[in-house]
């Protein structure tokens, strides 16, 4: 009995030693499969972990390359910024350290909380930025406050410096931080949340150009944070510089020359379709928009009735008046419907139909030949000549001239304006072209629309009769160390194929409007140089003058275009002001003091470059042989054309 229980407990014992057994070899097992897993799997994946506790990296921001002017004047610059940053690995307790940074420095916590939730999926040893463009004042406080805020740290980042705060704002652009749409874009993968980047203009435009590329420092840290040494170093790579066509005192002119108006410039060489001024009226100020815009001038932008925020020289489409006459002229002679000494008679107004179209002289022009018809803009001449020629062949000289399309400058976000055909008609509102429809268009107005630009080029073929150059802003690209990596050349995109003797009459018509006795762009006259232009008004709505003045808003547009020197030509220029009401006495004007400065500029020798464009004295009186007196107004007459 006694044997029989000793056996049964030693069996039993040695049951329990096997599934003991069993269990420890299960658990060595397990742990040698670990140790394998962490030593020979991952052990790269721990080294680079282990690193992280004791490494930093510091990322040096690369300046972006200047932007200057066909001379070399600079235009844009850097100026070092600082901004707050933040290594979350260093941080334990992140609700604490953003109500301290809040309280200390006075910024908004939610937004910095923002910025911080938005980067927290990158490696905890990348600094995140928590506010830019910080003070001086901040700074000061951060470094005396050091040892109560773990991890947060000063970056000194370049930011853009504008020579002349308004000057060519709409051209130059501004930049901005990078924001997280942008982040995800094709093209922007080397960029990092904090990280500046063009946001419009040249700026945005040549963006990859101008960026250059960051560097950065991999610093060994302790426990505390304090740096031991740097273990590597890379710098980063200055940004190439743009050297633009535009000249600033040429541009700084033509700006001051609108005065609070608003409006358009463009002014470009005629032979190789360089712009050498570009205005968009009013401005703004463009390093206002590197950090966070005051609320208050947002406001003030938004409400300001003149759109200060609109490029109006690249996106403004407008009526071009009479200014479309040109055209219209061009098309006549080409279908034989005119000829040089064939004439109509202007009674004052053109019955079509039912319907009566005025010109703006009550009065009429009376015998009207072509010259005539130019210089003192006749409306009932071209009324008659429109009709003759229907809408599709005055669409396809427009067309010739690459007008109602983009021209493809170097700037984004350029409108193609109107050129209507019976086609567009049909398409757009699903009738047929009616033939009263013509007679608007023929003095461009009714659906006609023009951009400034378009309106440069088109005066800039006329004057080199036909050639149609791209217009361009962009002379050379060139490293930091002044080489050329790129040079624009002139393009040319089409030929207005008109003969020379069509130019030749048209060139004539307007050289009257300038320059003879009852022309409507005498204001242009310049008394060393002849003048070649064409006054333009363009209505904006139907509507009469009240007894109170017509508003603001309703007001037509004046235009005006021109080109000098008549013989040989060098620059063409195209203004409109916005409810500016007439061509001659609001426009004209603005072309003569564009045209003095620029011919002022070929026989003086240059300003200092810095004096240029940072000369805010007041307005020099203009020379009254210069500027001659505008033309007197006049108002608009029963709903007719108004005068150019």
């Amino acid at each position: 009995m006694k044997e029989r229980r000793f056996v049964r407990e030693l069996l039993e014992s040695k049951h329990r030693i096997l599934v003991l057994s069993f269990v420890v070899g299960i658990v060595f097992l397990f742990l040698l499969i670990r140790l394998w897993h962490l030593q020979i799997l991952s052990v790269d994946d721990y080294k680079i972990m282990s690193e992280n506790n004791r490494l930093r990296f510091v990322p040096v921001a690369a300046s972006r390359g200047a932007i200057l002017d066909r001379s070399g004047t600079v235009l844009v610059s850097n100026r070092p910024s600082f901004s707050l940053a933040v290594i979350p690995q260093e941080v334990k307790d992140k609700e604490a350290l953003l109500t301290l940074l809040a309280d200390l420095l006075g910024l908004d916590r939610a937004d910095m909380a923002e910025r911080w939730e938005k980067n927290k999926s990158r490696a905890k040893y990348y600094p995140i930025v928590l506010a830019s463009n910080i003070t001086r004042d901040h700074v000061e406080i951060v470094e005396e406050n050091r040892l109560r805020l773990p991890g947060i740290e000063i970056e000194m980042k370049p930011v853009r410096e504008y020579s002349s705060s308004l000057l060519a704002a709409h051209l130059l652009g501004y930049i901005g931080e990078v924001s997280e749409k942008e982040l995800n874009l094709t093209g922007f993968e080397d960029y990092n949340p904090g990280d500046y980047v063009g946001k419009n203009g040249i700026e945005r435009a040549l963006e990859k150009e101008l960026h250059g590329n960051d560097g950065g420092r991999q610093l060994e840290v302790d426990a505390r944070g304090r740096v031991l040494r740097t273990i590597s170093e890379s710098y980063p790579t200055v940004g190439n510089s743009v050297v633009l066509t535009i000249d600033a005192a040429l541009q700084k002119e033509a700006e001051r020359a609108f005065g609070d108006q608003a409006g358009a410039a463009v002014a470009m060489d005629v032979t190789n379709g360089e712009v050498l001024a570009f205005v968009s009226n009013p401005g703004f100020d463009p390093s206002l928009f590197s950090g966070k815009l005051p609320r208050d001038i947002w406001q003030g932008y938004l409400d300001d009735k003149r759109h200060p925020l609109e490029n109006k020289a690249l996106s403004g489409q407008y009526p071009p008046g009479s200014t479309f006459k040109m055209i219209t002229a061009l098309a006549g002679l080409e279908n034989n419907i005119i000829s040089e000494t064939s004439s109509i008679n202007c009674s004052g107004s053109y019955d079509l139909g039912t319907s009566t179209f005025k010109c703006w002289n009550k009065k009429g022009h009376g015998n009207t030949n072509l010259r005539k018809s130019l210089k003192e803009s006749c409306d009932v001449y071209y009324y008659q000549v429109g009709e003759k020629l229907g809408v599709d062949k005055i669409a396809a000289a427009a067309q010739a001239f690459k007008l109602g399309a983009p021209l493809g400058v170097e700037l984004l976000n350029e409108r193609s304006g109107l050129i209507p055909t019976s086609a567009w008609s049909l398409k757009r509102f699903g009738r047929r072209w009616f033939h009263g429809e013509t007679l608007p268009v023929a003095i461009g107005q009714g659906a006609v629309l023009l951009t400034p630009i378009q309106l440069a080029s088109m005066t800039a073929t006329i004057a080199n009769e036909g050639t149609i150059y791209r217009p361009h802003l962009v002379k050379r690209i060139v490293d930091a160390d002044g080489k050329t990596l790129k040079e624009t050349k002139s393009e040319i995109i089409g030929t207005a194929s008109f003969p020379k003797e069509s130019f030749r009459l048209v060139k004539q018509g307007l050289l009257a409007v300038v320059n003879e006795p009852g022309g409507t762009g005498s204001a242009a006259r310049q008394y060393d140089v002849k003048v070649a232009g064409k006054t333009g008004t363009s209505q904006v709505v139907k509507l009469r003058d009240s007894k109170h003045g017509t508003p603001y808003q309703y007001r037509d547009h004046a235009l005006f275009v021109a080109f000098a020197p008549f013989d040989k030509p060098e620059i063409a220029v195209a203004v409109v002001v916005e409810h500016g009401e007439h061509g001659g006495s609001a426009a004209a004007p603005i072309v003569g003091r564009i045209l003095r400065a620029y011919f002022d500029g070929k026989k003086l020798p240059r300003k200092n470059a810095a004096d240029t464009i940072n000369d805010d004295d007041e307005e020099d009186e203009p020379d009254e042989n210069t500027v001659p007196a505008a033309v007197k107004k006049e108002p608009r007459i029963n709903g007719a054309a108004a005068h150019d």
